[in-house]
């Protein structure tokens, strides 16, 4: 499995969990408040959960891209331009080449 292929599995992954938490959170939200009452921690603990997830699935967005274009760089150096500076001063020798 390459890269892209595991980047794009943990964000379907960590996205369906997302979603089945979010549907349990729905569930408890909907609950009375003498309910809720005894559940407090539980559900506190739930949304925190929420919240932790959602960094991650953010933090994975940012750090393992999914979209794999290439990116538009401002610098107007090209690969060309890089490739032939290099032949330039490839024959260029230095006294510290020699000897040792």
């Amino acid at each position: 499995m390459d890269l892209k292929d595991y980047c794009e599995n943990v964000n379907l992954e960590l996205s369906v969990w997302k979603s089945r938490l979010s549907e349990v959170l729905a569930k408890m939200d909907s609950l009375p408040t003498g309910k809720k009452h005894h559940m407090f921690e539980e559900i506190n603990g739930l949304h925190i959960l929420m919240s932790e997830l959602e960094e991650r699935i953010d933090k994975l967005s940012n750090e393992c891209r999914t979209e794999w274009k290439p990116e538009v760089s401002g610098s107007s150096v090209g690969i060309h331009d890089l490739s032939s500076r290099f032949n330039d001063k490839r024959g260029v020798l230095f006294d510290y080449d020699f000897g040792g």
